[in-house]
């Protein structure tokens, strides 16, 4: 399985290069105000698909770290009342035949 893994990331690094040399010509990026940036269009995307990503990021890590918050409190309340019904020490017995003797 790691064999295929590394073919298919090799086959699409070969994919992705031939997509950057073919797209090197210079584009106009033209913001409000008059700004322009000039640049070319593969370094633009690339910009432009990490900022997405960082953004995205960005825009989950509150509910992250909400659901880590509450994991924590759950696990804390499982364990108060596992210690106050005297079942946090003792496992049940497994299933299975008594060993002859």
């Amino acid at each position: 399985m790691k064999l295929v893994s590394t073919i298919v990331g090799c086959i699409l690094f070969v994919l992705f290069f031939g997509f950057a040399l073919k797209n090197t010509h210079q584009v106009d990026l033209n913001f409000f105000l008059g700004y322009e940036l000039r640049g070319p269009l593969v370094l633009m995307l690339l910009a432009f698909f990490v900022a997405g990503a960082f953004l995205g990021i960005l825009a989950v890590t509150p509910t992250v770290f909400r659901h880590r918050r509450e994991s924590s409190q759950h696990k804390d309340t499982i364990q108060a009342l596992q210690n106050a019904a005297g079942t946090a020490a003792s496992a049940p017995p497994p299933d299975g035949v008594a060993p002859r003797g």
